[in-house]
C-alpha cells in the first residue's frame, strides 16, 4: 500500500499540446477537477477571439467524469492557446495549480496566473490584473479580492461570507499582514525566479496554499517586501458559483492548516 501511494505520488503527469514558440504575456492555470458541468468553455473561446498573447495551461485533476474530454476539445478550437496538464490522479487544487504554474516556463510569460475553473472571477478580469502588473513595476503579486463595495456585484451565501471573514481575519493575524481575502481564485503573478521558487516545493496544504504562498513570500523577503509587492484587487464581478466542493470539515481542516504554517514558514515556536 505505501509503495503504491509513493508510486502515485511521483507519477509525471501527461502534458498534451506545446507552445509554439510565439510570445505570451499571460499564461493561466486552471486547476479542474469534476468540472463537466460547470466549465463555460465558451468563456475561454470568447476571450481568445480577442486576444492572440493568452495562453490557458488546464489542469485535469484526476477527474473521474467528462472534463478531460471538454478540454481535449478545447484544445483542438485552439492549439495554439491551450495545453493540458493530465494528472493521472487527484492531488488538489493546491498541486494542481503548482504543476501549471511550472508548466507555464515553457511558455515563457510576461505574467502567470491562476483561475478558478467555475470562473465565479469572470475571466474578462484577467486584463484589470494585467493593467495593474503594468503600470506598478514594484508589484508581484495582484490578488483579487471580494469586497462588497457600491457600484460592484459580489455574490455570496451569508454564510460563507462571514466564514471567509472569520478566516481572512485568522490569516492575517497568523501571516501579520494585513490582507483583506487570501482565498479568491484569482490571482496574478510577475514571472520571475522568486515565482519558480515560490511553486517549486509541493504545498502543506491541499486547499488554503494561498495562504502558503504569502508566507513562502514572506520567507523569501520578510513581511515589509511583502506589503510593498502585493496588490489586493477589488473585483467588479464575483459570484459563488453552485456546486462548490468544500465541506463543513474544511473550515476547521483550514484552521489546523494555519497552524502548520505558522509553525513551517514562521518560526513560531509551539
Amino acid at each position: 500500500m505505501g509503495g503504491s501511494i509513493k508510486q502515485a505520488q511521483t507519477e509525471a503527469p501527461r502534458v498534451v499540446g506545446a507552445p509554439n514558440g510565439e510570445p505570451v504575456k499571460t499564461a493561466v492555470v486552471v486547476p479542474c477537477h469534476n468540472e463537466e458541468r460547470r466549465l463555460d468553455v465558451h468563456a475561454f473561446r470568447a476571450l481568445l477571439s480577442t486576444r492572440s498573447d493568452l495562453a490557458f495551461l488546464m489542469v485535469n485533476d484526476g477527474s473521474d467524469d467528462g472534463t478531460m474530454a471538454m478540454l481535449e476539445d478545447l484544445r483542438r478550437s485552439r492549439p495554439e492557446a491551450f495545453q493540458i496538464i493530465d494528472l493521472p490522479q487527484n492531488r488538489g487544487k493546491a498541486e494542481a495549480v503548482r504543476r501549471g504554474i511550472s508548466e507555464s516556463a515553457h511558455w515563457s510569460p510576461r505574467y502567470v496566473a491562476f483561475w478558478d475553473a467555475d470562473l465565479a472571477t469572470p475571466l474578462e478580469a484577467i486584463p484589470l490584473f494585467e493593467e495593474v502588473l503594468d503600470d506598478h513595476p514594484q508589484v508581484d503579486l495582484v490578488m483579487g479580492s471580494r469586497v462588497k463595495l457600491l457600484g460592484r456585484s459580489v455574490v455570496r451565501s451569508e454564510l460563507r461570507h462571514y466564514l471567509g471573514r472569520v478566516f481572512a481575519t485568522v490569516a492575517s493575524m497568523t501571516l501579520r499582514l494585513g490582507v483583506y481575502d487570501t482565498q479568491c481564485g484569482a490571482k496574478m503573478f510577475r514571472y520571475s525566479d522568486q515565482v519558480r521558487e515560490i511553486f517549486h516545493e509541493p504545498f502543506l496544504a491541499r486547499w488554503i496554499f494561498d495562504v502558503e504562498i504569502l508566507a513562502r513570500m514572506i520567507r523569501q523577503g520578510g513581511p515589509q517586501c511583502v506589503e510593498a509587492s502585493v496588490y489586493e484587487l477589488p473585483l467588479l464581478h464575483w459570484k459563488q458559483v453552485e456546486g462548490s466542493k468544500l465541506r463543513a470539515t474544511d473550515f476547521a481542516r483550514a484552521l489546523l492548516d494555519l497552524y502548520r504554517i505558522r509553525r513551517r514558514y514562521l518560526r513560531v515556536s509551539p
